[in-house]
């Protein structure tokens, strides 16, 4: 069974609920629903594709992209930074995503998700930058900086998603540090997060 975990970022917070749960997304204003529907269920754990330091593969609207262990990623024109990831059933999720506002996540900074099942980590999230990433990485603890799927709408939308499926790897027990980086190698941003215990 697929288990949610809670991210606490800088930037913001999400809260993943039990079952085929809506993380919230708290900071910014109101606390508004942003889909990352997490149904429970099985899908082959193929690695998704290392991101090439060229930038974010660019995606039509409401596009299902297979992010590994089964699940499908889809970016939404409605809201702000509006995504959804899912196990099951991705045209539904799109659908009650469309009625959400999304993160809106502060100009220059990120936002992150995680999703563990067993051994099997996921790390998800937004970015929200004035210059388009070049790459982004995950690193645990002093491990090696692992390069992130990113993907973005169509024009200049000023943000984009990530992720990396880190299947095998177990849940962190380490700080994780999310880090875009410019086609100059300068930091446009970052995320850290502290271990925490498994959610239920």
């Amino acid at each position: 069974m697929r288990t949610k975990r809670l991210v606490m970022a800088g930037v913001m917070a999400m809260a993943l609920a039990g079952g085929a749960g809506t993380a919230l997304a708290l900071g910014g204003g109101s606390a508004q629903p942003h889909v990352r529907v997490a149904a429970d269920g099985t899908g082959s754990a193929t690695p998704a594709a290392a991101a090439a330091e060229t930038g974010p593969r660019v995606v039509q609207p409401y596009q299902p992209v297979e992010i590994g262990q089964g699940a499908k990623m889809g970016l939404l024109p409605q809201g702000r930074q509006n995504y959804v990831v899912a196990w099951e059933d991705f045209e539904r999720s799109v659908e009650r995503a469309k009625a959400y506002v999304g993160d809106s996540i502060r100009p220059n900074s990120l936002s992150g998700g995680l999703q563990t099942d067993g051994d099997d980590a996921l790390f998800t999230g937004a970015f929200r930058t004035d210059t388009v990433p070049a790459r982004i990485t995950v690193r645990v603890g002093s491990g090696p900086e692992q390069a992130a799927g990113m993907l973005m709408l169509p024009g200049e939308p000023g943000w984009g998603t990530y992720y990396l499926d880190a299947a095998g790897a177990g849940a962190p027990k380490e700080t994780t540090k999310v880090t875009a980086y410019g086609a100059d190698g300068a930091v446009l941003a970052g995320l850290s997060f502290e271990p925490f215990p498994a959610g239920r």
